[in-house]
């Protein structure tokens, strides 16, 4: 039977629609479960490092401004941004890409992509009501979630997918606003992390004329570099103001927002929401800047081999032997393909619990 991602009645509820689905979000275990879960740095670096649950709520935050100011619907984009990072794995992005490796090289063709899983948790995974699975989230969040990337015709998504929420259709204006806050939130905060962590210095940024330019806004202000934390947090405020303000004013004459544009505008046509060419350049440039100085540094890859061989380790070990999954995951084995059940219940995973799992499973 085809599956149905939409549409199951609701009672009357004094919450607008979109309220109502940020609230079930918020509710949900995916999303508790987000706060021990790696953005950059592992869990256990400090508490201070950004996770994935501290990176929704900054991306939510970011993406409640620009729509706010841009007249477009505010709980609609809350809502996408709560829900977005939803099906990350532990390990941040490697944990993903070494899933979707063991997927494969098991010959199952369609693998793993963390923002489907965000689609399946919110539609399948999650279990709130007696009558069918997932959160009954309305159109345009569901459609947010899912077209969190370009392009959204994927190869392993089932052609139920295309029926229902039209993949050659941008999402609504909304959901493009929580991609563009997504960048500006990693960016800044990743920056923050990173020199807090004294892994990378502002010295090493500098080749980036837009760090160039947000470091003298911050000493425009009478600070010093060496006044570590003040210097840090002025630096992020500056910078994601600057983003925000330079796409809004690059956005606000390109949009209609009268109503929700969802599933409506041609996937081929230009984005009405993002920044001028310049800074466009100017973006791309500091992120290759960033994957060589802080993301490609010795001390994180060698924690993220570690979250590696953790993952590799979990898949082998639960394929091997599924009744080592739990009642939950072991009873779906009845319905669901195993390798699909095994690899819902390690993306379900917080990084501590995939360590710890990983190394009872090993005698470690």
């Amino acid at each position: 039977m085809k599956p149905d991602y939409r549409f199951y009645s609701i009672d009357d509820d004094f919450r607008n629609p979109y309220a109502r689905d940020r609230d079930r979000i918020i509710h949900s275990g995916s999303f508790r479960k987000l706060e021990y879960k790696t953005q950059v740095f592992l869990n256990q670096e400090g508490d201070f490092f950004r996770t994935r649950l501290t990176h929704s709520i900054e991306v939510s935050q970011i993406a409640r401004s620009i729509t706010s100011h841009l007249g477009l619907n505010e709980s609609l984009a809350e809502a996408i941004a709560l829900a977005h990072d939803l099906g990350h794995t532990p390990f941040g992005h490697i944990g993903g890409d070494t899933l979707d490796e063991c997927l494969r090289e098991d010959g199952h063709g369609n693998g793993f992509d963390h923002n489907f899983q965000s689609f399946r948790v919110v539609s399948r995974l999650e279990k709130r009501y007696n009558g069918f699975d997932g959160l009954n989230l309305t159109f345009a969040t569901l459609e947010g979630i899912l077209k969190h990337s370009y392009p959204y015709k994927k190869s392993f998504l089932p052609p139920c997918i295309d029926e229902q929420f039209h993949l050659e259709t941008h999402p609504s204006i909304e959901a493009m606003v929580v991609d563009r806050a997504d960048e500006i939130a990693y960016i800044t905060h990743d920056i923050d992390d990173g020199v807090n962590s004294g892994l990378i210095r502002f010295e090493d940024l500098r080749e980036s004329a837009l760090i160039k330019e947000i470091l003298q806004k911050v000493k425009n202000e009478g600070i010093r570099e060496e006044e570590d934390e003040m210097f840090r947090y002025r630096f992020v405020s500056h910078l994601i103001n600057h983003l925000v303000y330079s796409l809004i004013e690059y956005s606000k004459d390109k949009i209609d927002n009268t109503k929700i544009y969802a599933a409506s505008l041609d996937s081929k046509s230009e984005l009405p929401i993002g920044f001028d060419s310049k800074l466009e350049t100017e973006i791309k440039k500091l992120k290759k800047l960033l994957f060589a100085k802080l993301y490609q540094h010795k001390d994180i890859m060698t924690k993220m081999f570690a979250g590696k061989q953790a993952i590799k380790g979990l898949y082998s070990g639960l394929t091997e032997e599924p009744k080592m999954l739990p009642k939950f995951y072991y009873k779906q084995l009845e319905s669901k393909k195993k390798h699909r059940v095994i690899a819902d219940y390690i993306a379900s995973m917080s990084d501590r619990y995939a360590l710890s799992f990983y190394n009872e499973m090993y005698g470690r």
